[in-house]
């Protein structure tokens, strides 16, 4: 039997945590924050931040026990049983990015073709760097790795260089703007955690890679450690870079705030910049679903919770081609369909982001179930603290929840269209386990049969020590336990 293969390191790894993560959406992001909120803002990102950090600990813990492309859905599935288990992998990372990612296109399009090529058609662009990332993956981990690691050392770099120029006024001269108060929300700021979340949200896309990672025990859980702590400190630097250039009115209203910054700290230079950091940014998101969701169809395919297709390994590149090509199409099919372009579509992402908080919850209760049902399994690394990550990263992600909407009238169409899009994954789960594959619903797989997802006949196993003492904590008064 075909199947895949370790090859990623540590630089992939952080990669794809940070590929993920920074995305043109979350530039937009930032930018309406510090406009909201002023400086302030940093609060309510450090609130997230610290949500995030519990969420990394959960998914370190799960997947260094169970190193599977399954990701979410393996752990789930010994935790609690195949039905949440194909209800937490589709709602919380398969839609959020078939939503997201034809944004993601429509922005990268159109940036090439106004600043490059105006008389091509964005739309071409799009689907042509759809296409191209797709190959990537098909040719192999490896090539998706180094590709991933240029367009994040692109985007890091120059957010960076622009953050400190600046706040160091080494280009344009700031303009005399009105003082603030550093957080004129007050404790209302709070609120704008919700916000803030997006900032961070993907960070996890470094577990389901385990089963193709070299070390895996030290590799996943320092890969999303330091993601966290390198896209605050990006984060930081340009939203304060923001404040200094731009009026917060301008901040808060604007669909592209990151140009408006780039355009006044560098000019036209600096538009010039910007436009390509969006580009890497969208093309590094895209790589990242594209390359890390199939590995979780895969997971699904060769368990029978999904059509069995989906776990086809290319013989010769050693991946879940025809998960691969399944994103190309679906993520293609929603561009050309033009919601990329919808005047809505910030309802749409964030009904998605409303499930994806959802499957963070759940995978702070798998890890109690699996402290529970399994307390002498093999844990090469464990929460420091637990529970206190798993509760109040449950707490937290619920309260982001409740504070969805951006606009207090968004909120019944994003519960609304979030309601729908999870009970039609609610209705199909339960059609195809009951009827089509006659799984039991609720009935958890034990370890041992979840170990055959990475381990093969002839496969020498590598024992590892325990790693909780070996990576940094990042959180002061966290010990190691």
């Amino acid at each position: 039997m075909e199947h895949l293969e370790r090859k990623l390191k540590f630089w992939s790894c952080l990669a794809v945590g940070i590929g993920l993560v920074v995305a043109s959406g979350t530039l937009v992001t930032l930018g309406q924050g510090m406009g909201i909120a002023g400086a302030g803002f940093v609060i309510a990102m450090a609130c997230a931040w610290i949500l995030q950090h519990f969420s990394a600990q959960t998914y370190s813990e799960l997947a260094c026990m169970m190193p599977t492309a399954g990701g979410i859905r393996s752990y789930t599935r010994v935790a609690m049983g195949a039905l949440p288990a194909v209800v937490a992998t589709i709602s919380g990372f398969l839609i959020p990015n078939i939503l997201a990612g034809p944004a993601e296109l429509s922005i990268a399009g159109s940036i090439i073709s106004e600043n490059f090529t105006p008389f091509i058609n964005p739309m071409i662009w799009g689907v042509g760097i759809l296409f191209i990332l797709t190959l990537l993956n098909i040719i192999g981990v490896d090539i998706f790795a180094k590709s991933q690691i240029v367009f994040t050392i692109v985007m890091v770099t120059a957010l960076v260089g622009l953050g400190v120029i600046g706040l160091l006024e080494m280009g344009e001269a700031a303009p005399v703007l009105p003082e603030m108060p550093f957080n004129p929300l007050g404790w209302k700021v709070l609120g704008l955690t919700a916000l803030a979340i997006w900032l961070y949200m993907g960070i996890e896309f470094v577990a389901p890679m385990a089963q193709e990672t070299i070390n895996p025990n030290k590799n996943i859980p320092r890969a999303m450690t330091a993601g966290l702590i390198i896209i605050f400190i990006v984060n930081l630097l340009y939203g304060f870079a923001s404040l200094k250039y731009v009026p917060i009115e301008q901040l808060a209203t604007s669909n592209a705030p990151h140009i408006l910054v780039a355009q006044a700290v560098l000019g036209k230079y600096g538009a010039l910049i910007i436009a390509i950091v969006s580009i890497f940014a969208s093309a590094s998101t895209l790589n990242t679903v594209i390359g890390v969701v199939p590995r979780m169809l895969y997971g699904m395919g060769i368990n029978g919770e999904l059509p069995r297709f989906f776990g086809l390994i290319h013989k010769r590149f050693k991946t879940p081609f025809l998960g691969i090509v399944f994103m190309f199409s679906i993520i293609t099919l929603f561009y050309v369909g033009g919601i990329g372009n919808a005047g809505n579509i910030v309802v749409f992402i964030m009904a998605a982001c409303c499930s994806w908080l959802v499957c963070y919850i759940i995978a702070h209760i798998n890890v109690i179930i699996l402290r529970i049902r399994y307390p002498e399994a093999k844990r090469p690394y464990r929460t420091p603290l637990y529970p206190l990550p798993q509760i109040a990263g449950s707490a937290g992600m619920l309260y982001c929840i409740l504070n969805i909407a951006p606009e207090p009238s968004m909120a019944p169409t994003i519960y609304a269209l979030t309601g729908i899009l999870v009970g039609i994954t609610v209705v199909f789960a339960f059609i195809w386990l009951k009827f089509v594959v006659k799984e039991p619903l609720f009935k958890p797989m034990s370890l041992e049969e979840i170990k055959k997802e990475w381990t093969y006949e002839n496969e020498e196993t590598e024992e590892e020590e325990p790693t909780e003492e070996v990576m940094p904590n990042n959180l002061e008064g966290f010990p190691a336990v």
